[in-house]
């Protein structure tokens, strides 16, 4: 209670001195976001001509991470993973001040970055886990979503200064780690319709038609636009009536692995959707609409 009362009493400077660690293609755009939006910018990376780069941008770049840090308001990191946050953060932990706010935009495990709260918390310092969706353009520009996860005080106290950074900032809530659970949702979906549009290809060459005129088809019709609808589909419902029968989606998915198995070409996702067919209709769900199909276990156990 304490904790929480003395976040929202906290008064975070406007124009701020940051520590930026980790200047990849991320992070040189945030750091140049940050230098644009006013705030004194201390840039450190392990390949130190990264950090150099972003001199002429208006930062000022460290070889040492703890001198980066030295008289930071915030530290913010985008970095590979939990090892490398963790390999970087740990070794600064008494030099980082219990006034200084930790912004970790590295995106990571949901289970790792909880316990990681829970170090810095019991440390007395200000943690808040915010991954992005966004390019190294858009962390340039400002423009993109930014998740975010933790105190409801911290967010409070830093949103202004993260919706600078960002178009939307989306807070899920008090949990530390659902900000990294939702980052991984949405690189999933991302990262499956590269395998989906790989696929489209794999078959297209089967049939003796481009890639590139494969992909005019979304000119005119936008599976993305449906999205939503399927996913609420698939959890709540209705089975019945079909939309679209979970024997019809695997007969045409047996199309697709046959014609591409004609052409010589090997589909990559198409045989665990048939898997997924499968397996529902031996369980008896033929009939239902083939979003049934696609429920995890805890979704068919209510």
């Amino acid at each position: 209670m304490h904790r929480v009362a003395a976040l929202r009493h906290l008064r975070i400077p406007v124009i701020m001195k940051i520590a930026f660690l980790g200047t990849g293609l991320m992070g040189s755009g945030f750091v140049r976001r940050l230098v644009a939006n006013g705030h004194t910018v201390h840039a450190w990376n392990r390949s130190a001509d990264k950090a150099r780069a972003l001199e002429a941008h208006g930062a000022r770049a460290f070889a040492d991470a703890a001198a980066a840090v030295a008289g930071a308001d915030r530290i913010q990191l985008s970095l590979a993973d939990d090892a490398s946050v963790d390999a970087v953060l740990e070794p600064l932990a008494a030099a980082i001040p219990t006034s200084t706010w930790i912004v970790d935009h590295t995106t990571t495990a949901p289970r790792p970055t909880a316990e990681r709260a829970a170090r810095w918390q019991a440390r007395g310092r200000h943690f808040l886990h915010a991954p992005v969706f966004m390019s190294p353009a858009n962390a340039a520009e400002g423009v993109g979503v930014m998740l975010v996860s933790g105190e409801p005080a911290a967010h409070e106290a830093l949103l202004p200064h993260l919706q600078s950074m960002t178009g939307k900032v989306v807070y899920l809530g008090e949990a530390p780690e659902r900000a990294a659970a939702f980052k991984l949702f949405g690189n999933l979906v991302i990262l499956g319709l590269l395998g989906v549009l790989g696929d489209v290809a794999r078959l297209a060459q089967a049939v003796g038609v481009t890639a590139a005129e494969a992909n005019t088809l979304f000119d005119h019709f936008n599976p993305g636009a449906t999205l939503a609808a399927r996913a609420a589909r698939i959890d709540q419902g209705p089975y019945l009536p079909a939309s679209f029968e979970t024997t019809m989606a695997r007969k045409d998915v047996r199309l697709m692995l046959e014609e591409a198995q004609r052409g010589g070409v090997e589909l990559l996702l198409m045989p665990a959707m048939a898997a997924m067919f499968d397996a529902a209709v031996a369980r008896g769900e033929g009939a239902l609409d083939c979003g049934a199909a696609a429920r995890s276990p805890a979704q068919r156990g209510r």
